[in-house]
């Protein structure tokens, strides 16, 4: 099964020029960058100890920074590498003070870049966030003696009945995961029908909190201007979701004066697509990229730039998470609600639904059909306390991960 899988992913790279273009034109690719993809480097590595990380994209990523911060303080990891596919991801991560650290696009998954990949950086430890399952990879780490974590692990039961469907060669796949750590139930369950034994549950990361560095404060007119009206948060949306609230600020303003909505798509590039579709329900749209301080006629603001999600759930104290209108399985309710946020969402949240099902047990969380409802369910006042629990239980979740990874990682480094 390996063998075809190698047929199937070199069949792809043959293909590759046609769909790089593709995806140059969509702005899917850094053009200076791309090459990284085929285990070109374009970064340095430095002498002694590094220890990798990778995961897919934003989510992940963030997910993980606290992490990555712990261990820029310690002497004895030289380097930081943290690989990831999407370019959001690598842009987001400019936003943080990571001095040891460095970034690369993650190779495509064939034996040959794999291998070519682990003997440019030679990492000490592998450590694979969430979903990231790459059997090329994988059978790489192996044959060079690099123990491999999955942490945070998260399989659905879509993801595990198509694993299942080549449950031989998903054995051998997993098994070669040292050690797993699931980020729920579910996933520990699915882990071990799978054979892979070696698991500790340690909860979800997604519950620590993630601080930006100061550099990514909002201006302070712009806040002063925000502090004078009332706003709520859309945040993560995909296309539909915006029309979506937009209607329901409306529904709003027939009640509420001095209403803003502020809308975060989850790609920018949809950013022209959304503004003409708010225009024509005559509603007056400015982009947070114009940096206009004065908002006393704008209906929907729409923040058109990366990394700056968190600021406005800051400040938000309702907030919508788009992706669960749609079948997209919803996004991540966690950032807003440590800033005491209440939490609003559509039906579709099964990517989360472990989180949202502690959030509503806490009283966070209120799902949302239509916007009327959603407009029915925004408040505009903070519940602090609700914050600081879900802070707290981030808290012990991080002191059980570092436990645990300083466990592995010292381990590592007694064998040289």
């Amino acid at each position: 099964m390996f063998f075809l899988y190698q047929i199937i992913v070199t069949i792809i790279l043959l293909f590759s020029p046609i769909i790089l273009i593709f995806r140059l034109i969509k702005k899917k690719e850094d053009k200076f960058r791309f090459r990284e993809k085929l285990s070109v480097v374009t970064k340095n590595k430095t002498s002694g100890n590094l220890i990798w990380f990778h995961g897919a994209s934003v989510g992940e990523l963030l997910s993980i920074i606290p992490i990555i911060k712990y261990y820029e303080k310690k002497k004895y990891i030289n380097q930081i590498l943290i690989t990831s596919s999407t370019v959001s991801s690598s842009k987001v991560l400019k936003k943080f003070k990571l001095k040891k650290t460095i970034h690369q696009f993650y190779p495509v998954d064939h034996i040959y870049l794999t291998n070519k990949f682990l003997k440019i950086w030679r990492p000490r430890l592998a450590i694979f966030i969430e979903s990231e399952i790459w059997p090329s990879m994988f059978k790489s780490l192996e044959n060079s003696n690099i123990p491999l974590i999955l942490l945070n692990a998260r399989l659905t039961k879509k993801t595990f009945d198509r694993w299942m469907k080549i449950k031989n060669f998903a054995i051998s796949t997993f098994n070669k995961i040292k050690i797993s750590f699931p980020q729920n139930k579910e996933t520990k369950l699915f882990l071990k029908k799978i054979n892979n034994t070696n698991i500790k549950d340690l909860g979800n990361l997604k519950f620590i909190e993630n601080k930006l560095t100061k550099k990514n404060k909002l201006n302070k007119y712009l806040v002063k201007e925000l502090k004078k009206r009332n706003i709520w948060v859309a945040s993560s949306t995909h296309a539909g979701e915006e029309k979506f609230c937009s209607q329901t600020h409306i529904e709003l303003k027939k009640r509420i004066k001095n209403l803003t909505t502020i809308i975060i798509p989850r790609h920018i590039h949809r950013v022209d697509q959304i503004v003409s579709e708010i225009k024509n329900l005559n509603l007056k749209v400015d982009l947070h990229s114009s940096k206009k301080s004065r908002l006393n006629l704008t209906d929907i603001y729409i923040v058109d730039t990366f990394g700056d999600t968190q600021d406005f759930h800051k400040i938000a104290s309702s907030v919508f998470l788009g992706g669960s209108m749609i079948k997209r399985g919803g996004q991540n309710p966690l950032e807003a609600a440590r800033f005491g946020a209440k939490i609003l969402h559509g039906p579709n949240i099964d990517n989360f639904k472990d989180i949202y099902k502690k959030l509503k047990s806490l009283k966070i969380s209120v799902r949302v059909t239509t916007p009327k409802k959603l407009a029915s369910s925004i408040v505009f006042e903070k519940n602090k306390y609700m914050g600081d629990k879900i802070k707290n239980i981030g808290t012990k979740i991080f002191k059980k991960t570092i436990k645990e990874l300083d466990s592995i990682i010292n381990n590592e480094l007694k064998k040289t």
